[in-house]
């Protein structure tokens, strides 16, 4: 998916907060210093797989995530990245991609305080692996500490 694509996404909480039918935004994490995790993640990825993860981005928004059943493309994950979900899709050769999402969800002064307009999906980062491998402790760390610094920032830091 090219970047202006993705650029759609980000500004998609530019609608009304409160109401349960619109879909959640899908915004993009930007570190502190300027670089988009998630987006450079993407941009590496196999144009296929790119458009697998947007359609599924998409499609989990529009439900939106807490009725979305998944169909085993969208999960939650459990133990130490209990509160993330990830996006699981297989490509060539069975190369296993992972895009790793938090829920910015909450109360409207929660969302509000958070410099939101309305419920998102936070995307990450991202990550791939061969087939039937597992990745480490420390690849999971460097995720959930992308997650950390993300969550501390009031207002959110997004890319555009």
């Amino acid at each position: 998916m090219s970047s202006r694509k993705r650029d759609q996404h980000t500004h998609a909480n530019e609608q009304i907060r409160d109401n349960d039918e619109l879909p959640w935004a899908i915004l993009y994490y930007l570190t502190p210093e300027g670089s988009a995790p998630a987006l450079e993640f993407l941009d590496t990825c196999p144009s296929a797989i790119d458009a697998q993860f947007a359609a599924v981005l998409d499609a989990v928004a529009a439900a939106p995530p807490p009725r979305f059943s998944g169909g085993g493309k969208w999960e939650a994950m459990h133990g130490i990245m209990g509160g993330w979900y990830e996006i699981r899709l297989t490509g060539p050769r069975r190369e296993q991609f992972r895009l790793f999402c938090l829920l910015e969800n909450g109360t409207s002064e929660e969302i509000t305080k958070r410099g939101l307009l309305r419920p998102a999906i936070a995307v990450i980062t991202g990550m791939r692996k061969p087939w039937r491998t597992t990745f480490s402790d420390r690849d999971y760390k460097r995720v959930r500490d992308l997650g950390a610094e993300h969550q501390q920032n009031y207002p959110r830091r997004l890319a555009t």
